[in-house]
């Protein structure tokens, strides 16, 4: 009997947290209809319906009547309807939406486009260049051993005279520089390193020394910088916001082309990646770490306390490596900083 009843009790509050978990929060000033205009984001839109905007797939009704409804663009309408008494978005497509065509691959769109679910200003660079790598793989990339023309420094449009060069059929690279060193805060475990994005180039002679031209920099390149291979494929940017399927219970490990201090629309690196399961589109609540702090109060000398840790923002996962994963802060309630931890929400 007794057993029962434990099995009774677990049983039942496994219904109610699953019930709460799908607990969609309206936001109190929602609209009852919204025109999509140029500029907007899937983000901003669901903030204007619900108080969660992760929670954006609970209320989505998808349209059988329309291809791709998970593509919204400038001049389609969506409405807040109830179905079986629960709250569901329906679209219904503008007047400019008809002459787009939608294709299945991933591509960088417009906003003259389909409206993407975040600025895509903001984390574009960090989609299309390669900024963590392992430590052997950049050790043994190819790498700038002069530049030409006697120049100490090199810039976009100048050539510079590279080694280690060995797939003749690879024409397109990426230089970069080393950079920090990401170490689990816990478990001290080197997750990876940080490649600097320095410029693009192009091979036009090969050789030892080979000769690559610089067609882009956003650095100077020095002696030393090293080489990757480039591409030129697409970026999937149709991110579907969404909780993670299991617990995560990371840090914040850096901020990048940034200080310590974090606000809103800054990519952030966190020391959980691929391995644990994160996935582009995932949500994260942010953590303001709680400070340590002396007891005033108490007579007990040298007595300190830790104050809980409070919610301080949202960030979304835009790309992931197999420890590591870079995000966008979406939302910032309060200052967040370098070591402050993000949870499933």
């Amino acid at each position: 009997m007794y057993k029962k009843t434990i099995l009774g009790l677990l049983m039942a509050c496994l219904v109610w947290g699953v019930a709460m978990a799908d607990v969609v929060k309206l936001n109190p000033n929602h609209p009852d209809e919204y025109v999509v205009v140029k500029g907007d984001t899937l983000w901003d839109i669901s903030g204007r319906f619900l108080t969660e905007p992760w929670q954006w797939p609970e209320i989505w009704h998808a349209n059988p009547q329309i291809a791709n409804p998970h593509l919204i663009y400038p001049g389609d309408v969506l409405s807040l309807v109830y179905i079986d008494g629960k709250p569901r978005l329906m679209l219904r497509r503008g007047a400019n939406s008809s002459t787009y065509k939608l294709t299945p691959e991933g591509r960088v769109i417009s906003l003259a486009q389909a409206i993407p679910t975040i600025p895509m200003d903001a984390i574009k660079q960090f989609l299309m260049e390669p900024t963590v790598v392992g430590e052997n793989e950049l050790n043994n990339a190819p790498y700038i051993v002069e530049h030409k023309g006697e120049r100490i420094l090199s810039a976009t449009s100048n050539s510079v005279y590279v080694r280690g060069i060995k797939n003749q059929d690879i024409r397109l690279y990426t230089i970069v520089r080393k950079g920090n060193i990401y170490i689990d805060p816990v478990s001290k475990e080197v997750l990876g390193y940080e490649a600097r994005f320095i410029g693009n180039g192009k091979l036009y002679r090969t050789g030892d020394p080979s000769t690559v031209k610089l067609t882009r920099t956003t650095r100077e390149a020095l002696i030393g910088d090293r080489l990757l291979p480039g591409s030129e494929d697409a970026f999937n940017t149709n991110f579907l916001p969404r909780a993670p399927e299991t617990a995560i219970d990371g840090t914040i490990l850096s901020v990048l082309d940034g200080v310590n201090q974090i606000g809103s629309l800054q990519v952030v690196v966190i020391n959980k990646g691929g391995r644990e399961g994160l996935e582009p589109g995932h949500v994260l609540d942010i953590y303001q770490r709680g400070a340590t702090i002396d007891d005033a109060v108490t007579e007990k000398r040298g007595d300190t306390v830790t104050l809980p840790d409070e919610k301080a923002g949202v960030l979304m996962i835009f790309r992931t490596f197999e420890k590591l994963s870079y995000a966008l802060v979406l939302k910032a309630s309060r200052n967040i900083n370098v070591m402050d931890n993000v949870r499933t929400p």
